[in-house]
């Protein structure tokens, strides 16, 4: 089977929808031997900055001389990228390899399951054969039925909540809390980055004494180098240089540090390590004439991240932004807050996508329209917002905007 016509028939299981519960990964799991058992886990669940402190973690363990896999989601260009082992995606030739394993087992099974369902069964089996040390591994959604809670972690690490996926889990931020806390089960080393009382009593019910990285280091201090785009935090007189850029940046970094150490990984090593990782689509630098910075900004609590790092360095009359975002999103209030850092906004259009809105539509959304484009196409939206010759261009609001921008940018070279 060719690779364009395995993943036309592996994603064709999102048409199974989400369906929440563990019934399913068991079967698929059992059928294979429980591969999920072969390994050390970290298991990662947030809201925001899941990917960034897997990254972080895995590039750790990995300066430590350790084995390491890591799961994410979702991809920005290729399915590759959600299973990593050591420094490379998983290669086509291994893709095919455990897919087909795979359907061989939900042929013999009967089960009907999700397309997240087959992906994690196919990383776990992979990550066995590989036999790694250590799997970083991110939830995709909540936590208690995530296909990936299967899993028992030999640390959990929540980085924080807030109000998203609100149809599945729950509508309070106790709710949603309350949902990502169950990743930690029997969990005894459990990291968290959020003092929000409602987060604070959802982890308390589950874990009596967690780590909270906000208090045991909150005298570290951090900096932002608008010059190579690192961040800079010292602790304890220790100075990190983070190759990931953003003042949010520094709750990732330190959910990892502290993961790192309770592993008793020594300082030299997470020093070298954390000028080492790399995310794409996190405030990610992908040009300098014109300034060209693509993030991914898909919620709320991202948008107000974002434009609280822009604002440091650029007037609103310096920036234009090319956003679209998904509809099932606080597109308003987002779009609000972006124009707060850019007095040029394109919008362009998602609705490829059954989430995904026009740029039409998207403008619907603004009270206030001065300042707004529509340009749907996303080439002729950069084109466009390069004549504006401002100092940044950023690019936001999805990772399927930024997927959609990054494919269609490699093929025409900015």
């Amino acid at each position: 089977m060719d690779m364009n016509s395995l993943l036309d028939e592996l994603y064709s299981y999102s048409m199974h929808g989400i369906k929440l519960g563990l019934e399913n990964i068991k079967v698929l799991c059992e059928s294979l031997g429980n591969p999920q058992n072969d390994y050390k886990i970290v298991h990662i669940a947030g809201t925001n900055g899941k990917g960034s402190t897997a990254s972080t973690l895995s590039t750790i363990l990995l300066e430590a001389g350790y084995k390491v896999g890591k799961y994410t989601s979702p991809h920005i260009l290729k399915f590759n990228e959600r299973i990593r082992f050591g420094n490379n995606d998983i290669s086509d030739e291994n893709i095919v390899k455990y897919y087909e394993i795979l359907k061989n087992v939900i042929k013999k099974t009967g089960i009907k399951p999700t397309f997240f369902e087959v992906t994690t069964a196919m990383m776990f089996k992979y990550f066995s054969d590989m036999k790694a040390d250590y799997v970083v591994l991110e939830t995709g959604m909540g936590g208690r039925f995530d296909a990936t809670n299967i899993a028992d972690a030999d640390i959990c690490i929540i980085t924080n909540v807030s109000f998203d996926h609100m149809e599945y889990l729950g509508d309070t931020i106790y709710k949603i809390a309350k949902e990502k806390a169950g990743i930690i089960k029997k969990c005894e080393n459990v990291i968290i980055a959020d003092n929000n009382s409602e987060f604070l009593k959802a982890i308390y019910e589950v874990c009596k004494d967690p780590i909270n990285v906000l208090e045991k280091y909150k005298k570290s201090t951090s900096t932002l180098n608008f010059e190579d785009f690192t961040t800079e935090i010292t602790i304890d007189n220790n100075r990190y240089k983070f190759s990931l850029f953003g003042n949010y940046q520094v709750k990732n970094f330190l959910c990892a540090y502290e993961a790192a150490k309770l592993l008793s990984i020594d300082e030299n090593i997470i020093k070298q390590a954390a000028n080492k990782v790399v995310w794409q689509c996190r405030f990610e630098k992908i040009n300098d004439n014109p300034l060209v910075v693509l993030d991914g900004a898909h919620n709320i609590d991202g948008m107000k991240e974002l434009v609280q790092i822009v604002k440091q360095k650029y007037l609103p009359t310096e920036v234009v932004a090319i956003a679209s975002i998904l509809k099932d999103k606080e597109v308003k209030a987002m779009l609000k807050l972006l124009k707060s850092t850019a007095n040029n906004i394109i919008l362009t259009s998602l609705e490829e996508n059954q989430r995904g809105l026009s740029g039409n539509e998207l403008l619907t959304y603004t009270d206030d329209k001065d300042g707004f484009l529509v340009e749907n196409d996303i080439l002729k939206a950069f084109d466009l917002a390069k004549k504006m010759s401002k100092k940044l261009i950023i690019v936001c609001g999805s990772f399927y905007t930024l997927s959609k921008f990054k494919e269609a940018i490699y093929e025409k070279k900015i």
